[in-house]
């Protein structure tokens, strides 16, 4: 594995595991590598295990002595990443391993998300299944895929042969928060083809960089600009425009930080005031959450170029700018939490096609379905196609849940303190396993992150020290 840089810090075993998945290429829709690693590990340790067509792992570990006849427990994570990287940097999430940075208490990688989101999970469990001094009832380690497009390997897991009926889940990102209720979401897509024509004049090019970018589900209350969306707004106010082509963000579920089009027009020094109006007036309204915000518009000597034509190109810029994003409803009953949220996560136009891909979430079923509603009667008077997939529901809050008490418990006689409990915006997979699992009792724990989803995801080394002790103990009491 080349030179390791997570040597020496501890739990050495847990960040041995981490970095060794960091090695291997695992992003969403690319995790058969880091499935066969998952299965070689319960292969060489002589435990039992499975692993599906999807990809999805299930490693099973007997109890230790004295826990033979405890209930036993589920272990979750997934294996799979977002992969974002920095303009520029030269990484292929296929094939090139991470490059991690320890700087002070924190882990990141150079240039590129860090995948703790949700390798951290990965590498915990595994570091106990591994620990022969661990003491536990049975476990039953899941590891599933593609969570990050929409829980694909839980909503696709046979989980006929799962024994366990207390889970819990290790995707969460605050450490001394339980996480025991959280939204249900979909993907959605919009697509249409438009003819290219010949064309002629200043090609120009209008770049939005320099935003935040961020997880469109923890992150899309605090006021992130999504720059597909300002793209829009600012080519809105350009008269003449003929699109060539449009590119922004990587994922539907992370806030695009950077978008570009390219475009003929007549002479980008006549579209000069129009873009430094739109600096001037629309980006201060950003300046709280996002100083670096930039409009730049750059021209080559004019030339022949195939383009949309100027109505078709009005008729993309208006879509783009009636699309939906961002918080749409807030709770009624938690303070703070965001109830019906979109996020305009990619952009793109080439050669003539089309392409908007959103994350739609929310806790009420029936607003989930009427934005996705609402997105389908955009489409259609547009002339494009919709369509809907990755649907996950969302995880109703239990009132009853001994697994919380204890780990409420443990929490508070190791910290003295009462540890926070909370419902998040974001989707976990507790929801489709509690659909599968009658009886289900769950919860979702996890070392503090910062930013993922993004190339400045972070994740401290002493939160996942204490997370470890922590969840070692709760076994422990289980």
């Amino acid at each position: 594995m080349g030179n390791p840089v997570l040597t020496g810090l501890e739990p050495q075993p847990v960040f041995r595991f981490f970095e060794e998945l960091t090695a291997i290429p695992h992003g969403s829709g690319n995790t058969e590598a880091a499935s066969d690693w998952a299965a070689d590990f319960a292969r060489a340790r002589g435990l039992e295990h499975r692993r599906d067509e999807m990809g999805n792992v299930v490693i099973r570990k007997p109890a230790s002595p004295g826990y033979e006849d405890h209930p036993g427990v589920i272990l979750q994570g997934h294996l799979d990443m977002v992969c974002v990287k920095e303009r520029g940097v030269d990484h292929d999430f296929t094939k090139d391993p991470l490059r991690l940075v320890v700087e002070g208490d924190w882990v990141r990688a150079q240039g590129t998300t860090l995948g703790g989101d949700n390798g951290i999970a990965v590498a915990l469990i595994l570091a106990l299944l591994d620990d022969a001094g661990a003491v536990h009832p049975p476990i039953e380690a899941v590891f599933t895929v593609d969570e990050e497009v929409g829980l694909l390997g839980a909503g696709g897991l046979d989980c006929s042969d799962l024994a366990g009926r207390r889970l819990i889940n290790l995707d969460s990102e605050d450490e001394g928060v339980l996480t025991v209720s959280c939204a249900g979401g979909s993907r959605c897509d919009v697509d249409r083809t438009y003819p290219l024509e010949e064309g002629r004049g200043a090609v120009c090019v209008l770049t939005v960089s320099g935003g935040q970018g961020g997880h469109s589900g923890i992150e899309i209350g605090k006021g992130l600009a999504n720059a597909g969306k300002l793209l829009g707004a600012c080519l809105a106010e350009m008269e003449g425009v003929r699109l060539i082509s449009m590119s922004g963000g990587a994922q539907d579920n992370a806030i695009p930080k950077e978008a570009e089009a390219v475009f003929l027009a007549e002479s980008a020094a006549a579209l000069e005031p129009v873009r430094k109006r739109f600096e001037e007036e629309v980006l201060p309204g950003f300046a709280g959450a996002e100083p670096g915000l930039a409009v730049r518009l750059v021209s080559v000597p004019p030339e022949r170029r195939r383009a949309l034509s100027r109505e078709d190109s009005r008729a993309v810029i208006g879509l783009l700018n009636e699309y939906p994003n961002g918080v749409q409803a807030m709770s009624g009953d938690i303070p703070g939490l965001v109830q019906t949220s979109l996020n305009l996560g990619i952009l793109r136009l080439e050669d003539g096609a089309l392409s908007l891909s959103s994350s739609v979430r929310s806790s009420v079923l029936a607003e989930k379905e009427a934005l996705c509603g609402a997105l389908a009667a955009l489409a259609d008077r547009y002339g494009a196609r919709f369509s809907q997939r990755g649907a996950y529901p969302p995880w109703e809050y239990r009132k009853d849940s001994p697994l919380r008490e204890v780990m409420l418990r443990v929490y508070r006689r190791m910290t003295g303190k009462e540890m926070e409990v909370e419902a998040i915006h974001a989707g976990l997979e507790c929801g489709l396993f509690a659909g599968k699992l009658p009886g289900l009792d769950a919860a979702s724990i996890g070392p503090d992150l910062r930013e993922v989803h993004s190339t400045r995801e972070r994740m401290s080394i002493s939160s996942v020290q204490r997370t470890w002790a922590y969840l070692r103990e709760v076994l422990r009491e289980l």
